[in-house]
């Protein structure tokens, strides 16, 4: 059954891996798919909260299409390099200026837990790191899936992620790095 499919490149730098794995997913995607692909390195906003979530900050044109996109999607795929740990710093300032209020969640009154507004949507997240994923999931803890996943798609009502950590990619050699784009390759065949 085909899928409305987002594919979100997570890395701030043009013509990185992460953006070639996204691009190679939303290709095989495109088969089957109704496929958008927003790359995080050609958008343009202020990615600071300034004011925090206390005074309202308009939406430049590139979020307010963003959240269009994210709305439009029934599944959306992530691919994100881990920096430090986390994701990049324009990567987590995407989310907390385009994931709010009235649009991914919503407080009521007398309830503690929000309403979940992005109810029903699936994703993926593939992460690329310089570290052993082992490594990152066994002894870091895994802190940028935690926070992609539960903090902020489950919280907002998407299900459970299924995720990938591929890595470490900084000393990788041709056939490794040919390996996960045929995986990413194979996810987007499947519309997974």
């Amino acid at each position: 059954m085909a899928k409305k499919i987002l594919v979100i490149s997570g890395n701030p730098k043009v013509q990185s891996f992460c953006e070639h794995l996204a691009e190679t997913y939303a290709q095989a995607a495109a088969d089957k798919h109704s496929v958008k692909i927003v790359k995080l390195a050609e958008l343009h906003f202020d990615p600071d909260l300034t004011h925090g979530y206390r005074k309202h900050q308009s939406l430049e044109a590139d979020l307010l299409a963003f959240q269009a996109d994210i709305q439009w999607a029934e599944h959306v795929v992530i691919v994100t390099p881990i920096w430090w740990g986390g994701i990049p710093a324009k990567f987590k300032g995407l989310i907390d200026r385009t994931f709010l209020s009235g649009f991914a969640f919503q407080y009521e009154k007398g309830k503690s837990i929000p309403a979940k507004l992005l109810r029903g949507k699936t994703s993926r997240i593939i992460m690329t790191m310089d570290t052993p994923p082992w490594y990152y999931k066994w002894f870091q803890g895994s802190p940028a899936l935690k926070q992609l996943d539960t903090a902020t798609l489950v919280f907002s009502g998407f299900k459970r992620a299924k995720s990938n950590m591929w890595g470490p990619v900084i000393n990788a050699k041709e056939a490794q790095l040919q390996q996960w784009r045929a995986q990413a390759q194979q996810l987007g065949s499947l519309g997974l």
